[in-house]
């Protein structure tokens, strides 16, 4: 593991860029809940209560992991950097292996893998 003194500037910059996105999609979220649903003739009514707080609480997990990111990001731990992109990796995983299970390759599964690659770099750079 790089000490903290010798962790490349770049790499946090990558981080809180990052983590900005995730914040801005989690703000975004709250504001139009239905992102999550591609597809609202499925039968999902996207103005009901049930959609409605799902939405937000899928918003509220992009901010709060946005939020953390941004921390570890500002404080330049790179221990801290690499425990909370490990857990935003493994969320994007679990997106990945839904839609793969769903058969379905879609804008879900090209943000969770765009992401998954960004965190996977910054990773792979606290141990080079």
């Amino acid at each position: 593991m790089i000490a903290t003194n010798l962790l490349p500037m770049y790499v946090r910059i990558i981080a809180g860029l990052f983590a900005l996105a995730n914040i801005g999609y989690g703000v975004v979220g709250y504001f139009k809940p239905a992102q999550i649903f591609e597809n609202s003739a499925e039968g999902v009514d996207v103005k009901g209560k049930g959609a409605r707080h799902a939405g937000y609480e899928y918003a509220s997990r992009n901010l709060a992991m946005g939020i953390g990111i941004l921390i570890v990001a500002a404080i330049g731990n790179p221990e801290s950097i690499v425990m909370v992109m490990t857990i935003r990796a493994l969320v994007e995983i679990q997106s990945m292996f839904i839609n793969i299970s769903l058969k379905k390759i879609n804008e879900g599964f090209i943000t969770a893998a765009v992401f998954l690659a960004i965190e996977v770099f910054i990773i792979v750079k606290m141990f080079a």
